[in-house]
């Protein structure tokens, strides 16, 4: 008796595949609420590669603040693409199932992206802090190979910090019966709780990563923006000082965009345990699918040479 319980105490299992909510309560609704989801993706996906070819195809916006917008547009059609297939297929489609491994893979590209995302928006502040402070320097500041190496450190940065995320999940001995994930992708902490394992170490380096990543590059933008603000109240002419921060405004909102959500994702996580499943499910879906979509719209709105350069891509569209 004692040594067959052993035996069931030390055998490892590994689910084949996870089974994938969509919203949680309002599974009856599932065709009408993939309109607007679908909506989403599409204006995600559409606004951010007309970004990057509105910048691709226009000379004069060679330059170093359009070259981070255009990481930032990628990036934002990288999340996009992250979690597309399988929440459009649960909603869709029904299908729920999703094999560990894909899993991993979902999971892994998830939080790469939301990592290069939060750096890339650190690079931007420390453009717009440079152009502000040193305008006449900027350009011999700021080279294009400089530029190349901050988008290798970027991706280097986000590739090392979560290469052994999957792995830790891989190690652990998973409950036979709970298979189910609380969304319609693969978060690594949501993955984790199915574990029938001790997590200590997947918690500590799950929060790890959040604090040396997105949590020093949050500090890092706040000091830029401190820096931007004394630099600009030094200006002598008001109409400097409005000029200077108005350059400013686009990343300003790109920032809350991503960051405030952020924010909710985690404090959910930590505090809100109590709050209904449709609350996380929600506070997911904003973090991950809003950002993508509203970047696009700011940028087109408050940058001229941006939105006529988009304007001349869906034109020459048009003749072609």
């Amino acid at each position: 008796m004692l040594l067959s319980q052993s035996l069931l105490n030390s055998s490892f299992f590994q689910p084949p595949a996870f089974l994938m909510s969509g919203i949680p309560g309002m599974e009856a609704l599932h065709g009408w609420i993939s309109i607007p989801f679908s909506s989403m993706y599409t204006m995600a996906l559409t606004g951010n590669i007309l970004i990057f070819l509105a910048v691709r195809r226009t000379p004069s916006l060679h330059q170093p603040m359009y070259y981070f917008l255009c990481m930032l547009a990628l990036t934002d059609v990288g999340l996009t693409l992250s979690t597309l297939p399988t929440t459009l297929a649960v909603l869709w489609f029904d299908h729920r199932l999703i094999a560990f491994h894909a899993c991993l893979i979902q999971m892994f590209f998830l939080h790469f992206f939301s990592v290069v995302e939060s750096s890339v928006l650190l690079a931007m502040s420390f453009d717009r802090f440079v152009a502000i402070s040193n305008p006449f320097r900027y350009a011999a500041i700021l080279t294009n190979s400089i530029i190349v190496r901050m988008g290798l450190a970027i991706v280097a940065r986000a590739t090392v910090s979560l290469f052994p995320l999957p792995f830790l999940l891989k190690r652990l001995n998973y409950c036979p019966g709970k298979i189910l994930l609380s969304h319609s992708f693969c978060f690594h902490a949501d993955v984790m709780k199915l574990a029938c394992a001790d997590i200590t170490v997947n918690i500590l380096y799950g929060l790890y990563v959040v604090l040396s990543t997105v949590g020093v590059d949050s500090l890092l933008i706040v000091l830029s923006y401190t820096l931007i603000l004394h630099t600009v109240l030094g200006l002598a002419s008001p109409r400097e000082r409005l000029r200077a921060l108005n350059t400013c405004v686009s990343h300003f909102l790109a920032v809350l965009v991503f960051y405030i959500p952020v924010i909710g994702v985690s404090m959910i996580h930590r505090f809100g345990k109590h709050l209904p499943q449709l609350v996380h499910a929600l506070v997911a879906y904003v973090y991950l699918v809003v950002p993508p979509v509203l970047n696009p719209i700011i940028y087109s709105v408050k940058s001229k040479p941006i939105r006529e350069a988009m304007l001349r891509v869906i034109r020459r569209k048009d003749h072609s």
